[in-house]
């Protein structure tokens, strides 16, 4: 199937939660995605945001940064979140189980591009760009049929 890309115009922090919840209703183990963009540009906003509209209970959900992952029992089945900043190679992120959990989990991954190639062709990419002081364009890349309804939660 042919690549496919939207970008929407997120216009605060608000309707960066609303898209978030919105994709995190469909999401299942086994969904992956892939969140870039520079520090700041909102990718950990995105994922805490999913990740409170799929709980139980509200708990705090702090950044992955230095625990590499959290992971989470969500109404949807287990989610792992997990940040690859600090990672320097392909061994580390096997070590961690992440790739194990791409088939188990919902997996939510900021800085894929340490990923090299073990990302799953079914995954969701969102590119996240700053525009404003609180305003963020997201680019949404897709090839597998599961996200084609996406365009309409993003618009």
């Amino acid at each position: 199937m042919p690549a496919r890309s939207l970008t929407s115009h997120l216009s605060d922090p608000e309707a960066t939660c609303a898209l978030a919840a919105a994709i995190g209703q469909r999401l299942r183990a086994g969904d992956v995605l892939l969140l870039g963009g520079s520090i700041g540009a909102g990718k950990t906003h995105f994922a805490r945001c999913l990740i409170q509209s799929l709980l139980h209970e509200p708990e705090d959900v702090p950044s992955p940064t230095y625990t590499l992952v959290q992971v989470y029992d969500t109404r949807h089945g287990p989610l792992w979140h997990a940040d690859l900043y600090r990672l320097s190679g392909i061994d580390e992120i096997v070590e961690l189980g992440l790739v194990d959990a791409f088939d188990t989990a919902i997996c939510l991954v900021e800085w894929p591009d340490r990923l090299d190639g073990l990302a799953p062709d079914s995954a969701l990419r969102l590119d996240f760009s700053v525009t404003g002081e609180e305003t963020r364009d997201v680019t949404l890349n897709w090839s597998h049929p599961r996200w084609d309804g996406v365009p309409e939660l993003a618009a």
